[in-house]
């Protein structure tokens, strides 16, 4: 009954320290119908893109980005996480070359401390999606052109696409040990 009203939580209390923008180099696997690379000037849903390569892309695209980060939120005491906001479906982040990890729920973060650098940090992250969408647009094509070949039929030309991609928005956060 001793901790009664105490509140117990998995992470210490962050601060957002600055936030990830400006465009995105994102590559998309051309088997599966997106373009090979395209700059995306902010993180949106691939749904809402006018190209239909993405608009209807199921599989994995890797978003990149060079960022610095100010020597002050590199002190002694503080940890340095990446958080993602929001995403579809999982991801997988690497810094510097350095694997941090894959995230398929939330809190969409992790730790980057031990790689992150004051200029120059090299971000990648690898978003994997869901297969419906690439399945609803090639219900719209003739069957010798689909890049699937499946005996389900969920799914129609006009079913509701699903939210996909890297939505943001990212943001580096400093937890105090």
């Amino acid at each position: 009954m001793g901790d009664q009203g105490s509140k117990k939580t998995n992470f210490p209390p962050f601060v957002v320290a600055q936030e990830i923008t400006g465009p995105w180099t994102v590559k998309f696997d051309p088997k599966w119908g997106g373009p090979e690379s395209i700059m995306f000037d902010k993180l949106v849903d691939w749904t809402t893109r006018p190209e239909e390569g993405i608009k209807y892309y199921s599989g994995k695209a890797v978003y990149e980005k060079t960022f610095d980060l100010p020597e002050s939120l590199r002190q002694p005491g503080k940890r340095v996480y990446l958080d993602l906001g929001k995403l579809k479906n999982v991801a997988e982040v690497r810094l510097n070359g350095k694997d941090l990890g894959v995230v398929w729920t939330a809190p969409w973060h992790v730790e980057i401390t031990a790689a992150v650098r004051p200029t120059g940090n090299e971000l990648e992250i690898d978003i994997v999606n869901l297969w419906p969408n690439r399945l609803i647009g090639d219900a719209r094509l003739p069957e010798n052109t689909r890049l699937t070949v499946t005996n389900v039929k969920k799914f129609k030309p006009d079913s509701p696409l699903m939210p996909s991609g890297l939505l943001g928005p990212v943001t580096i956060r400093v937890a105090q040990e």
